[in-house]
């Protein structure tokens, strides 16, 4: 061993001693516990900050489930829903266009924290293998979302309870809106059917997530604010009840919630967004209140379930952890599904009939998924009882209704029946940007797929990220169409009509579906930039058609909207803000063409909650 040099240490073995790898203290690391031994607490490198050099120490490699030979011991905490409207979705869902998430259902949501703890866990080791600096960031984010559901020690989760996010949304309307989701169209869709008119608009509010062991409950309430404003004319309302077989109500009686008819109060009631006790038992969680569901892979809509309308409340039996069965399941992969039973509100003839909705998911290669779903209205008052043996009937009924139709008007209706089916492709070569995709539905079909002429469609592409010196945007298009080629596509009443439920689907006036309506076309598209793994600026355009064989002289909307996203004060603080302007026309309704502006400050608050939580999406 040469000697060393006089006033210089010597130097010790570089086999023996690495420096820890950077971690911004306030990322909380997940902890990776593999099925075969114990091993050590594993840190998630974080990205480095601006200016600020990466250590140059290699992360330690991390163990990685084998779903196919190695199964995660089954986890039996109970855990609370993240909201659908949460930007954990278009994270996780960016993850999974990139390449990882393989165990990720993406059309049916929502998911468990601890679902998306577990699809993380089963691809972290991947993500930090290739190295891909924008999932590294994604990945330290929800991360940090969810590290109360792992802690940093490695030790058990413990109890979670507290107030998740206090928030207000601050919002201007300038100019005459739509809001008619089930005729004209709706000039601001996908927001659980909050109240909104010209003048300023408020929605105040706040989230609770209590996990107890196998329990959990999850509550979001708010108070919404819209000014009063008139809406359509005598003349328009008696028109539109007449188009969907409506014997028009006069003045000052009940009138159908779908049709925004007169004199418009002010609203400004306290609801509940979300509310739910759920019991988790051998992968599924069993809940009762409110609860959200998207039913689809794609962005501007789901033609099952939505979040378009006010929640339900419902009993639920969710699968919300991939099932294997042996066998089978090498065959068709694994498998989630999922059952909902509850009432829907609003509805004028019948009065207060219920739903069901059933869904299974399947993927057969960690590449592509499909799913079939079926929803189904029936009962309500003077048509026929809601009772154990009509629900049986509505569930068990699987024939075309056209071979029995005298049926519908008696009380062995089975019901009205809508159909899905969903598929999700990453590409090959391209698995790592290029996502392919399509929604679609029947009604009165067995499924899309057996009725293709008769079916509505959304299909899409999501191209997760552009190559070279674009590499932190990413582009999203998709289409849209409920205007069928056959000769029952008329008047808007085949897809979200049904002669019987006159009111359609629709909870408390708006459809729960996808906002693109009945008997209409469109197209919807995205760019977004990506400041850090939560924080984007998104451009985005949305084009729409309704037919003259549906509404007399047709409607069109046009809009154009820009959203930001971006964190403040370590997080503690979110601001999203967007700008919408719209030109619409409906001749029916005003001559000409309107323009209306809608701009909207929406800043929620993470406090520090009185138990171990401190952060949620909403």
């Amino acid at each position: 061993m040469p000697a060393a040099t006089k006033g210089v240490p010597p130097q010790q073995p570089t086999t023996t001693q690495q420096p820890a790898p950077y971690q911004d203290p306030l990322e909380a690391p997940i902890v990776l516990r593999p099925n075969t031994q114990p091993t050590e607490p594993v840190q998630i490198a974080q990205p480095a900050a601006a200016g600020v050099s990466s250590p140059s120490t290699p992360m330690p490699s991390l163990p990685a489930y084998d779903f196919e030979e190695e199964k995660p011991k089954a986890d039996q905490l109970g855990s609370a829903y993240i909201p659908v409207d949460s930007p954990v979705y278009p994270m996780a869902l960016r993850l999974y266009s990139l390449g990882y998430l393989d165990t990720a259902f993406i059309s049916m949501r929502p998911w468990t924290r601890r679902s998306l703890l577990h699809m993380l866990q089963a691809s972290q080791a991947q993500i930090m293998d290739d190295g891909n600096d924008q999932a590294v960031e994604i990945l330290a984010k929800l991360n940090r979302y969810l590290s109360d559901e792992a802690p940093a020690n490695g030790g058990p989760r413990g109890t979670i309870y507290g107030v998740q996010s206090v928030y207000t949304r601050l919002t201007s309307v300038y100019g005459q809106t739509l809001r008619d989701s089930y005729h004209l169209g709706e000039t601001i869709a996908n927001d659980y059917g909050r109240p909104y008119e010209p003048g300023f608009n408020n929605v105040t509010g706040f989230s609770s997530t209590n996990e107890w062991g196998r329990f959990s409950l999850d509550v979001r309430g708010e108070y919404q604010h819209s000014p009063s404003a008139y809406g359509y004319s005598l003349g328009l309302a008696d028109y539109l009840a007449n188009e969907t077989f409506y014997n028009f109500v006069p003045l000052g009686k009940p009138m159908d919630t779908t049709i925004p008819y007169g004199f418009l109060t002010a609203q400004n009631p306290f609801r509940l967004v979300e509310a739910s006790l759920s019991f988790h038992v051998l992968g599924h969680e069993i809940s009762g209140g409110k609860t959200d569901s998207w039913m689809g892979p794609a962005q501007g809509g789901a033609f099952a379930w939505s979040n378009n309308a006010e929640n339900i409340y419902a009993f639920r039996i969710n699968r919300v952890e991939p099932l294997h069965i042996p066998l089978l399941s090498w065959l068709i992969g694994p498998l989630r599904y999922d059952f909902q039973v509850g009432s829907l509100k609003g509805h004028s003839e019948p009065r207060d009939p219920w739903v069901h909705s059933e869904m299974f998911a399947f993927r057969p290669t960690s590449n592509v998924e499909f799913g079939f779903q079926r929803t189904v209205i029936w009962g309500g008052e003077g048509h026929e009882p809601v009772t154990l043996h009509s629900f049986l009937r509505s569930f068990f009924s699987f024939d075309d209704t056209e071979s029995d139709p005298a049926s519908k008007g008696t009380r062995t209706d089975p019901g009205a029946r809508f159909t899905a089916f969903n598929f999700s492709w990453r590409l090959p070569f391209l698995t790592h940007r290029v996502t392919l995709y399509t929604d679609s539905e029947a009604h009165d079909d067995v499924t899309p797929p057996s009725a293709p002429r008769r079916a509505a469609y959304r299909p899409g592409v999501y191209i997760s990220q552009l190559p070279g010196k674009l590499a932190r945007f990413d582009f999203r298009v998709e289409g849209a169409s409920t205007d069928t080629s056959t000769t029952r596509s008329q008047f808007g009443e085949f897809n979200y009509f049904e002669g019987q439920q006159r009111d359609g689907y629709t909870n408390k006036g708006q459809l729960f579906g996808d906002p693109i309506g009945r008997q209409a076309k469109g197209g919807q598209a995205w760019i977004t930039y990506h400041l850090s793994g939560n924080e984007w600026v998104q451009v985005s355009y949305l084009n729409k058609k309704t037919p003259n064989g549906f509404i007399q002289g047709g409607t069109t909307q046009n809009q154009f909207r820009v959203d930001v996203m971006k964190s403040f004060f370590h997080e503690t603080m979110r601001l999203h803000a967007y700008d919408q302007m719209e030109q619409w026309s409906a001749p029916i309704y005003l001559p000409g063409r309107t323009t209306d502006n809608v701009l909207a400050f929406d800043i929620t608050w993470f406090p520090k909650s009185v138990g171990p939580v401190k952060l949620n999406g909403r």
